[in-house]
Parts: C-alpha cells; sequence; structure tokens
C-alpha cells in the first residue's frame, strides 16, 4: 500500500541555496503511459541551480519540484506501460519531480540499472548521459580518432563526456580548474588535461591538430577562444554558458573554417525524442558499464534535509562527478 502523502525539497522562492527546505506533499498520480517511481536518490544538475534561482521555469504540465534524473523501484504502473512490471529498479530521466520520495516518470524515459552501478549512484547517469550522448553521438557521425576538447572536466557532464569519448576512440582533450582535476580527468581516460590558470588551451590544442568536437558549459570569453581551437569543419556545442551569454564573435573564422556552433536544452526537446536517446543508450551504451568501459562518478550524496548545502557544492565546483540527494537519512 503506497502512502498518501511524501517527503520533498521544496524551494520557498527562488533565490540562494537557503531556499530550499524539506516539505510534504500528496503521492503524485500515475498517468497512461507513466512508472511511479520510489525514488532511492535524485542527481543534482546545473539546471536545478538555474530553476532555483527563477531562471528555468519546468515545462507545461511538469512537476514545479526540482530534480531531472532518479534512481528507485518501480511501485505502479500508468495505462499502456510495456517494459515494465512494478519492482523494477530503474534510473530514469525526469521532466522534474525528483526531489520527492515518489516520481511519475515517461515508462520510456526509464532504463535498467547497468551492470555493476549500485542503485545510488545509478541517480547520477541519466542526465548527463542523455545530454552528452545527444550532442555528441547520437545521429551524428562521430569517428574514432577524432579530437573531442570538453570543458569542465571534472563535474557531471566533463566527466561523462570524457568516458564516452575515450570508450568510443577519441582523443580527449580536458580543461580543468587546479592540477587535482586534471589528474582526475585523465584518470577518467583524457589523454590530455589542461589546467586553465596555468595553460592557453587554444594554444594546446591547435599544436594537437585543432578540435573536432568541443562542448562547453563555459560560454563568455571561451566562445570566441572555441572557434580559434576548432578545426575545419568542426562541431562546437554549448551546453551552458557559466561566464555569459551574451559575447561578440567574429564570423569570419565559422565561414572560413566551416564551423557548426550549436547548442541545446534536454528538457525542451520533444518527449518521442528523449524516448529514441533512452533506447539508444540502452543499446549502444549501458553495455559498455558491464564491459568496465564506463563507470558511474559520484562524489557525495546529501540527504533532503541538506538540499542546499548540496547545491552550495556545486556552485562552488567543489565536486568531482556526480552530487546525489537521498530521501532518507
Amino acid at each position: 500500500m503506497l502512502p498518501e502523502t511524501m517527503k520533498t525539497v521544496e524551494m520557498r522562492e527562488p533565490g540562494k541555496a537557503d531556499v530550499l527546505e524539506v516539505g510534504e506533499r500528496a503521492v503524485p498520480d500515475v498517468r497512461a503511459g507513466e512508472v511511479l517511481v520510489r525514488v532511492t536518490a535524485a542527481g543534482v544538475n546545473g539546471p536545478d541551480l538555474v530553476q532555483r534561482r527563477g531562471h528555468y521555469p519546468p515545462p507545461k504540465g511538469a512537476s514545479d519540484l526540482l530534480g531531472l534524473e532518479v534512481s528507485g523501484e518501480v511501485v505502479a504502473l500508468g495505462d499502456n506501460v510495456t517494459g515494465w512490471d512494478v519492482g523494477d529498479r530503474v534510473c530514469a530521466l525526469t521532466n522534474g519531480g525528483g526531489y520527492a520520495e515518489f516520481v511519475a516518470i515517461d515508462a520510456s524515459h526509464c532504463l535498467p540499472i547497468p551492470e555493476g552501478v549500485s542503485e545510488i549512484d545509478a541517480a547520477g547517469l541519466c542526465e548527463t548521459y542523455f545530454t552528452v550522448w545527444s550532442n555528441l553521438f547520437f545521429e551524428q557521425d562521430t569517428k574514432p580518432g577524432q579530437l573531442l576538447l570538453v570543458h569542465g572536466g571534472a563535474g557531471g557532464i566533463g566527466s561523462t563526456a570524457i568516458q564516452l569519448g575515450k570508450a568510443l576512440g577519441l582523443r580527449v582533450f580536458t580543461t580543468c580548474a587546479n592540477a587535482e582535476d586534471c589528474a582526475y580527468a585523465e584518470s577518467l581516460g583524457a589523454e590530455r588535461a589542461i589546467n586553465f590558470h596555468d595553460e592557453d588551451f587554444v594554444e594546446v590544442v591547435r599544436e594537437a591538430g585543432g578540435a573536432n568536437l568541443i562542448l562547453d558549459i563555459i560560454g563568455g570569453d571561451y566562445v570566441a577562444r572555441n572557434i580559434k581551437a576548432a578545426s575545419p569543419d568542426a562541431r562546437i556545442v554549448q551546453l551552458a554558458f557559466n561566464a555569459g551569454s551574451k559575447v561578440e564573435i567574429n564570423l569570419m573564422p565559422i565561414m572560413l573554417k566551416r564551423l557548426v556552433y550549436t547548442g541545446a536544452t534536454l528538457r525542451s526537446r520533444p518527449e518521442e525524442f528523449k524516448s529514441a536517446v533512452a533506447a539508444d543508450l540502452r543499446d549502444k551504451v549501458w553495455p559498455m558499464f558491464a564491459a568496465g568501459k564506463l563507470a558511474a562518478q559520484t562524489h557525495a550524496t546529501f540527504p533532503f534535509e541538506r538540499a542546499g548545502e548540496a547545491h552550495e557544492t556545486m556552485e562552488k565546483a567543489a565536486h568531482r562527478g556526480k552530487i546525489l540527494l537521498i530521501p532518507a537519512g
């Protein structure tokens, strides 16, 4: 028997991390095509921080609670759900609502917990793997031997991109903030980790022949520098802009090098697109965990009562890998 209410992490108002507090709500109803998951853990991601500050409203019909990925147990099925049964253990991408003891999720956005990954650690997989896979590899002509430049290699997106790039035969270069983060990135498979305080990534990458792919979460002056670091016919993907979204650039190098500069937000993509990415991940990526080519990267776990501290840790970039929230404890 399911309870009528559940513990949540609520946002009193938009603001700093201290606006987060534990609350209580009714357990959500499960609609056709959805499964209800009892949450074991929830991932903390950059979009959660932006939404907390009041700049990333949830899509129409989505929960206003934070939380874009979870792991846990399927406890109820909506109509027309196939492929899942009550009692299955899953990790999943959500449209929101993950910071709760229960969350209703599109059944086609759920994946089995990969072999060799704990149920808690699996909570930190979906948002970054969906994001990186859909932007760099899904329906893209990415070839082994190409040079992938990943900015912010020690974080959740960065650690995922490094591992996937290495597993698929790419040369992976990355930028990091200090020697410890550089060592961590290289342990994940980066050929070259660049301490951006000490070296110019443009010079390092150009000496290596230029980047065929660039994954950037920084923005600001990195936009123009990415263009300089790119090889002809390169693709540059903007996923966030921690240093600012408004920049001035020279379009001439884009034309001369035939560059593609693109960007995306996963949450606003059509549900059918996310379902297709989930199926591709299950087929092509999830087996890499069992083969030892990929591993979950959990930096720390926090109980719901310390959600604000979890957000502060991420804002300080004081983490390597993923930060997770646990309902109990």
